[in-house]
């Protein structure tokens, strides 16, 4: 195209903890291009704009080009795994002022672990709760009238003391919004600086609890993901010297929204990048032909791991963000302290420990030479040999000297030799990978021998052979620019909003036109956001799914529900798809017992804006026979240390980019691109399929 000025260009970008990734997408031609830029913690919008820069220069195009620009942030999840929530406030109904306190009476890892487990600080203290007479039954019907006055009073005692940052949670209100609305409406008048978040409108379900907490959540994080968006989506404008670029961030559930509607539901941001790299590696994975996977993103802080089946990451609304329970729809996404910056260190005990803590990208590791004062898993590997002395194809040099000295002082108060203290670190690192990974498999009923493992990330491949040996997997699929997979993921996915209505009915009780009508509802909501987003009602597409659970079960399976009007026949499908579900996660059902009656609790609606997704590419045939392939593809040997008995072995190091389609090699090898590494651990065998990811399994196998 000779008009550079109609070109469209789509841009992904991840921010992670010590590297920003970007990949651009150009639309007409099909061209897809990748770069990282060094995250810029002190302020991220620096390195968001940054890498839209050195992306741009890349592919010789102009801020005018940007059609679209999605964004992966963990702006949100920082702040709560960091515990800086600062002054907030809850309102609640009168009589459940202690309801953060008492919660669910459970103990993790059971009551066993009781003696042992802190109990986690309330994300908002006690004497920074007030409550308001009023009351809603389960069916939203008024028992006591909403009182007023004391709605004031409590909206003025927070405004005497500065506190502006505020939760509304009151009974029921999933069920009838009207007090919520009202409380609302008095604090815009009395409190006007305030930034509140009431409970019907972040989560229309029942459970007090973790209503409240959820809408606790999102108002916590409000300020802070408000400012970031508005800050970027600012300096974007200024490529394009005014002209608005669509600016969409990601969301937990595996779409992306519009930065002006992210700032009001800024909750459905807290797994946000982790979400992307799910969704890119399934794509990427379910063209390769493997339906079935384990992804593994692997950063500079931590490592994200989840469950592809049948192409789709799993869904959970059960999740977690650090202490704070968090009931939204998010893939299902397990975080383990074990990236590339985490820091290596002994217990009081005496033992090596490996993470949760990091050195980040600013001091970083001791290799970067930037004040790095003790020893993490990537100077680990440098010193191994595993990583080259360098990063970015060069870009940035390390200080491989300053690692070993940082680990042998460690190996020294240990009692190891050199070799041993490295590669423990990196063992230690990989068992934290791999109960991640269990957490996320066989925790679930899910037989890990079954899975291919795809590694992404900056360091989510360096430990591949490793978890492949400890895990017993059927192998490693490594894409191409594994380091961006995160930011390729963000221009495949369609934007998404949820709605959710609790309607708890047992079957033989269902009114059928009542369900109609509420999903109807919901499916408006969703039309309406859609709207909103820009997309033509003849691309609107919308999902349905229903929670459902025996009578008497606590929690309730999640299971898909056709489109079409809800009768005895819709209704006895939905039931014998939560059956086939119910059997599949917990090995048995009671399809055939009519004493045992199925019972409905909440109804969903997605609505789909669908995006244009960049088609992954083959790759050319190998240049010449595999016989010759280190003639054509090597660039030089180095000595690596694969295993701390065994020493160090002459290993061949390899340009990723020169590998073609088909071609075949074994380990020990090392294979070497612009964002990432791949240790091949002797005893493994590596083929490049026609996509040019690099599927790698043990030799014995074959």
């Amino acid at each position: 195209m000779t008009d550079t000025a109609q070109r469209r260009v789509r841009i992904g970008i991840d921010t992670g903890g010590t590297f920003t990734d970007v990949v651009a997408f150009d639309e007409d031609s099909g061209q897809l291009v990748t770069t990282k830029t060094p995250s810029t913690p002190s302020n991220p919008a620096d390195g968001f704009i940054n890498g839209i820069d050195k992306i741009l220069g890349l592919m010789g195009a102009t801020g005018a080009d940007i059609t679209a620009v999605s964004h992966g942030t963990t702006v949100a999840t920082n702040k709560l795994l960091e515990g800086k929530v600062e002054a907030l406030g809850f309102i609640t109904t009168e009589g459940y002022e202690f309801m953060l306190e008492i919660a669910r009476q459970s103990v993790p890892d059971g009551y066993g672990n009781s003696y042992f487990w802190v109990k986690p600080d309330r994300i908002v203290p006690a004497d920074r709760v007030r409550t308001v007479e009023g009351r809603m039954d389960f069916e939203g019907h008024e028992v006591r009238p909403f009182d007023t006055e004391g709605a004031i009073a409590a909206a003025r005692w927070f405004k005497e003391r500065g506190i502006t940052t505020l939760a509304v949670c009151f009974l029921h209100s999933y069920a009838n919004d009207a007090h919520e609305l009202a409380m609302r409406e008095i604090l815009r008048r009395e409190h006007p600086d305030a930034v509140v978040s009431i409970s019907s409108e972040v989560l229309r379900e029942y459970r007090e609890y973790e209503r409240s907490m959820t809408t606790l959540v999102d108002a916590a994080v409000k300020p802070n993901v408000s400012r970031y968006v508005t800050n970027i989506h600012e300096r974007l404008d200024g490529f394009t010297g005014g002209r608005p670029i669509p600016f969409y961030v990601m969301k937990s559930n595996g779409g992306v929204l519009s930065a002006d509607e992210v700032v009001h539901q800024p909750i459905t941001t807290v797994l946000s990048g982790p979400a992307a790299g799910a969704l890119g590696a399934a794509l990427i994975a379910k063209v390769a032909g493997f339906p079935k996977i384990l992804t593994c993103d692997g950063g500079g802080t931590s490592t994200d791991v989840s469950v592809v089946l049948d192409g789709e990451p799993t869904l959970t609304t059960e999740g977690t963000v650090g202490a704070y329970p968090s009931k939204i729809p998010m893939i299902d996404v397990v975080t383990v302290g074990a990236g590339g910056g985490s820091i290596a260190w002994i217990s009081p005990e005496g033992a090596l420990k490996v993470g949760p803590h990091s050195a980040g990208a600013d001091p970083g590791p001791l290799c970067y030479a930037k004040g790095g004062t003790q020893p993490t898993i990537t100077d680990a590997h440098v010193t191994l040999g595993r990583i080259p002395p360098h990063l970015l194809g060069g870009e940035i040099p390390l200080d491989v000297e300053a690692a070993r000295a940082g680990i042998e002082e460690l190996a020294g108060r240990l009692g190891l030799d050199f070799e041993r203290c490295a590669t423990g670190i990196l063992e230690i690192s990989a068992w934290n990978q791999a109960n991640a990974l269990r957490q996320v498999s066989v925790k679930r009923g899910l037989d890990v021998r079954d899975f291919m493992l795809t590694t992404f990330g900056g360091s989510g491949s360096l430990l591949a052979c490793s978890l492949v040996d400890i895990l017993d997997l059927a192998g490693v699929v490594v894409p191409p620019n594994p380091g961006n997979v995160s930011a390729f993921g963000l221009l495949t996915v369609d934007v998404k909003n949820d709605y959710v209505q609790t309607h708890v009915r047992k079957q033989s009780g269902l009114d059928y036109p009542e369900i109609q009508g509420i999903l109807d509802e919901l499916t408006t909501k969703a039309a309406a956001a859609l709207d909103k987003e820009g997309f033509a009602a003849a691309d609107h597409r919308f999902q349905r799914t229903i929670d459902v659970r025996y009578v008497g079960q606590a929690f309730e399976v999640r299971v898909p529900a056709p489109e079409g009007d809800v009768d005895e026949a819709y209704a006895v499908s939905v039931a014998d798809t939560f059956h086939t579900e119910h059997r599949q996660l917990y090995g048995y059902d009671f399809r055939s017992d009519p004493t045992q009656q199925v019972e409905w609790v909440n109804l969903r609606v997605t609505g789909i804006g669908p995006i244009t997704r960049p088609e992954i590419q083959r790759i050319a045939a190998a240049a010449g026979p595999t016989e010759f392939l280190e003639e054509r593809a090597s660039t030089g040997r180095r000595q690596v240390c694969f295993d701390a008995e065994h020493g160090y072995v002459d290993t061949v190091v390899i340009d990723r980019s020169r590998l073609g389609a088909d071609d075949t090699f074994r380990g020990p090898a090392i294979v070497e691109e612009f964002g990432s590494t791949i240790p091949v651990h002797p005893g493994f065998v590596v083929r490049v399929d026609a996509f040019g990811n690099l599927v790698i399994t043990r030799e014995e196998t074959r």
